[in-house]
């Protein structure tokens, strides 16, 4: 019944089209071309900062409290695109799509745990009228077979960080509020950038009880 109600739900928005370029035939959200052109990220990538590479430096999550990452999608292009009809044009349908590119390339090795998505602000929350990580986590579970945990409630009143510099994300102060925190958490958001927010998050289950935290996203930032 659900998976009907989505799929009207897009043909309603979409009219069959293409998501992305509104121009092709798309069978679900994206036309054959668009999804040929997704960034994906192939090859040996680090598996604590998802990074296909470090550019003669330090790993950045080396001090991070997440003790993995993985993305199947550069921060580029039509997954851009696909990010942003999700979280600044309300299209939840799309929450299934990315939820799908992610639970069909993550390694086996971050399948196991609960999912517990990265809470959005609450002001932002009440503006947007949902949660784009909420909608991501809640399609992505399912197809992982692993429970969504809640665990997470954010209290702060933080800024913005769209076009955020590194500087101002690492300032930022992130009030979070932790319960029922399972052992090994699948920590899911739309994109990783610096990974602060993650790092929070992270640190933050593991104050309450967490043994491991993986950062699942479905974009990274290179």
């Amino acid at each position: 019944m659900l998976r009907e109600a989505a799929a009207k739900f897009t043909q309603w928005i979409f009219g069959g089209t293409c998501l992305l370029c509104r121009g092709a035939a798309a069978r679900g959200l994206l036309c054959a071309a668009c999804n040929a052109d997704l960034p994906r990220l192939e090859g040996a990538l680090c598996p604590r900062c998802a990074l296909p590479w470090h550019r003669a430096r330090a790993c950045p999550a080396a001090a991070a409290a997440f003790d993995a990452a993985w993305a199947p999608l550069a921060y580029d292009a039509t997954a851009r695109a696909v990010v942003h009809a999700l979280k600044f044009q309300a299209a939840l349908p799309v929450a299934a799509l990315m939820a799908g590119h992610i639970a069909a390339t993550v390694p086996d090795a971050l399948r196991g745990g609960a999912v517990v998505p990265v809470p959005a602000q609450p002001g932002r929350r009440r503006r947007r009228g949902f949660d784009p990580a909420q909608a991501l986590a809640a399609a992505l579970a399912p197809r992982l077979g692993a429970p969504l945990v809640p665990a997470l409630r954010r209290l702060d009143r933080g800024a913005r960080q769209v076009r955020a510099g590194r500087t101002a994300r690492r300032r930022a102060t992130m009030r979070l509020e932790a319960h029922g925190v399972p052992p090994v958490v699948l920590l899911v958001d739309d994109v990783h950038t610096t990974g602060s927010t993650l790092d929070a998050c992270a640190r933050a289950l593991k104050a309450a009880g967490a043994r491991r935290v993986a950062a699942l996203t479905y974009a990274r930032t290179l």
